[in-house]
């Protein structure tokens, strides 16, 4: 089969067959992660970030290659979650911008894109790591244009390029010490050479899926000469969706219940459990009684109710179209000079961070990471000029920065803090008299003295750090490596805290968590009391799951 030049037709069926294709996988893709922290894995947010784009490319009827390219490039962007999300989002952002203007899609075309691709990518990052995703994204540039001069069937082009890629990864463990300690290639590398092999597949015409799953596919666009109906046509009235986090056991005789309750109450039902969270969709006329049931659960989050009778008017409505109006400020409150978003779980840590004047708390963090949309409802919804974020988490750094960037109309001023103590920290720096960068100044001093500790569970048997982990052996992680490994959640936190504190240290604050109880937070308390009688120790209901403890040293 040679093939010369593809179509908007065939970009599309691609885009979705490789989207397909790394949901269908994520799994594997997550259990190459070294790191055995139960947290938003590589293959989860590399799927969340394609699939985000994926929902618009599948509801374009007869799309133009343009209009294909704006697709995949904003709905990544905005879907991005994770560095490897966002990193996949701006490999998209760079292929689709060299593809959109051109008349002809053919091999020339192709290995520019997928050159421009990587060279967007490495720009996105402030340090480039070799053995990851950037290292095989870059080898099929070097492949790619490698074979311009050898071959115009895009069919030779694709399987060469893909040949490439996995040698490349193959060789990643050679690059990454970590990654040939714990015998894996890198999970971001895998994930690419994923979307990659789902794209090769639908384009030599093997049978691959290319319909979404039901989660993530939207309504086709409706084209201005279909009949659209009236409002009475729509027998239920309200599009509810959300996420619960389970809390409890919800095996498949659950999902069976849940799903024949929901059909009891409405229709459009989509139930879809995966690991700790399940997705929920449903169209009815009383979303409580969904959201009451998904409560029974556990916690929920990402909710959302249209009101589809309401928006069908506003769009098909006798009087339609308007004139648009002037949109007014997004926050009722007077327009301010500053305000602040922090990403943050635990009640007792969202409700720290509110009082000291945070104005908006995005919930996620090491368990969900947040992708760039959530970022950006946020600043939309701060009336104020100039917005500090405060990522918390190192794995949500890079969505923040791509928030920025997509933001015109406000002053957005990321603060690089990879934990919530030191977003507490740099909040509580925050002087109002002070100029922006005065203290954003002060708050990289502040964070740059917060030594964090971390007590959590191990998810896989691995070695890291010169320690042999075995899956729930408790763990005490610090900055940069993992300090602690044993069996008994006091005993690792006293351990951890004993490598944090130097002969200035001042302050311990502890965070439990919500496996634990005051009491235990207390016990420890008065064991490092003992042992440090000369520092400050104060103890917060800090609700986070996942942590035991969160132990700041300043």
């Amino acid at each position: 089969m040679v093939i010369k030049t593809i179509d908007a037709a065939m970009i599309q069926k691609m885009f979705l067959a490789g989207a397909n294709n790394i949901e269908a996988k994520k799994e594997y893709i997550n259990e190459l992660n070294v790191f055995p922290v139960p947290d938003g894995d590589t293959g989860t947010n590399m799927s969340l970030t394609i699939m985000a784009a994926a929902r618009e490319v599948d509801a374009m009827v007869d799309p133009t290659i343009k209009d294909l390219c704006k697709a995949i490039s904003s709905g990544s962007l905005r879907g991005a979650r994770g560095n490897s999300g966002v990193i996949l989002s701006q490999l998209f952002r760079g292929f689709t911008k060299e593809l959109a203007d051109a008349e002809v899609v053919d091999v020339t075309v192709l290995a520019n894109a997928v050159s421009h691709a990587a060279d967007t990518a490495y720009k996105a990052v402030m340090k480039p790591k070799e053995g990851t995703i950037l290292t095989v994204a870059r080898g099929a540039a070097t492949r790619a244009m490698e074979l311009v001069s050898e071959t115009d069937d895009i069919v030779y082009f694709t399987e060469e390029v893909l040949k490439h890629m996995k040698v490349v990864l193959d060789d990643t463990p050679n690059m990454l010490p970590v990654l040939k300690t714990a015998g894996v290639v890198d999970s971001g590398g895998q994930g690419l050479v994923e979307v990659i092999e789902g794209c090769y597949c639908a384009l030599i015409g093997k049978e691959i899926d290319t319909k979404l799953p039901e989660a993530y596919a939207k309504p086709k666009n409706v084209s201005s000469t279909e009949s659209v109906g009236s409002d009475a046509d729509i027998k239920f009235g309200y599009c509810t969706e959300f996420i619960i986090m389970l809390e409890k056991k919800f095996d498949t005789m659950d999902e069976n219940k849940f799903k024949k309750f929901l059909g009891s109450i409405g229709d459009s039902i989509v139930c879809v459990a995966d690991d700790d969270i399940v997705k929920i969709h449903v169209h009815t006329n009383d979303p409580g009684l969904a959201i009451q049931k998904g409560l029974s659960y556990g916690s929920l989050t990402r909710m959302k109710i249209d009101n589809m009778r309401e928006e069908h008017n506003e769009r098909f409505g006798a009087n339609a179209p308007q004139e648009k109006k002037e949109e007014k400020p997004k926050a009722d409150e007077p327009r301010k000079n500053v305000g602040f978003i922090a990403v943050s779980i635990g009640e007792g840590i969202n409700d720290m961070f509110k009082e000291l004047g945070v104005d908006y708390i995005i919930k996620g963090g090491q368990t969900m990471n947040p992708s760039t949309e959530d970022m950006l409802n946020a600043i939309d919804s701060i009336n104020a000029d100039n917005i500090f974020i405060f990522p918390n988490n190192g794995n949500v750094i890079l969505a923040a920065e791509q928030a920025k960037t997509i933001t015109e109309d406000k002053n957005i001023i990321v603060v690089p803090t990879k934990t919530v103590t030191q977003g507490i920290s740099a909040m509580i720096s925050y002087v109002a008299d002070n100029s922006i960068d005065q203290n954003l100044d002060d708050m990289m001093d502040v964070i740059a003295n917060v030594k964090t500790g971390q007590v959590t569970y191990a998810v896989r048997d691995t070695e890291m750090d010169g320690k042999k982990i075995k899956e729930n052996d408790i763990m005490g992680i610090g900055d940069k490596v993992i300090e602690v490994v044993g069996q008994d959640i006091e005993t690792v936190t006293f351990e951890l805290t004993e490598k944090l504190v130097s002969e200035d240290s001042e302050i311990i604050s502890i965070f439990y968590g919500e496996d634990m109880t005051q009491e235990d937070a207390e016990a420890l308390s008065a064991k490092l009391e003992e042992k440090y009688p000369d520092i400050d120790i104060e103890v917060y209901s800090g609700g986070q799951p996942i942590y035991y403890y969160i132990v700041a040293v300043e």
